[in-house]
């Protein structure tokens, strides 16, 4: 994977990462829509709160002909985890190295509790069927992102 940054409609070179239920590999999703979402922590109010409504609207997604990828820097084990407890269906890529982060341009200087660090800003990419970045949103709140993100999944599937 080359260290270029990742821009609006371009053809995403295919990557593998360290995931929960099997390795990804981008091309295994080749002929599928695919949300990769970028979320700062596991079983924090927020990342719980967006992983929930992707796994409540899972369904509809797949009906659309779109997969769910989650991303975050945590552990497999601790995604392990996460997925179990809420009972998620769908992969979460481990990304400790920051590698797809930064492919992706996600991670920002962030101020927490009066605390500056780096960290990822919760972010949501629409892959279409070929591998074409067709969509992005960053800096995202939590309320009303799913139903924004499943309406153009369902444009793609038009």
């Amino acid at each position: 994977m080359s260290e270029e940054t990742i821009q609006l409609n371009q053809t995403i070179p295919d990557f593998t990462a360290d995931a929960t239920i099997k390795p990804f590999r981008l091309s295994d999703y080749k002929g599928k829509n695919l949300v990769l979402y970028f979320y700062p922590k596991d079983n924090t109010p927020g990342c719980t709160a967006e992983s929930i409504d992707f796994r409540d609207h899972y369904p509809e997604f797949q009906q659309a002909g779109t997969e769910i990828v989650g991303v975050s820097r945590d552990s497999i084990r601790s995604h392990e985890n996460f997925a179990k407890k809420f009972d998620l269906p769908f992969p979460l890529i481990s990304d400790p190295d920051e590698t797809l982060c930064n492919r992706f341009n996600v991670m920002k200087t962030k101020t927490r509790y009066g605390k500056v660090g780096r960290g990822i800003e919760r972010s949501t990419f629409l892959i279409d069927r070929n591998g074409q970045l067709v969509k992005e949103w960053r800096g995202v709140k939590v309320p009303g992102h799913i139903g924004e993100i499943l309406e153009a999944a369902r444009e793609l599937d038009r």
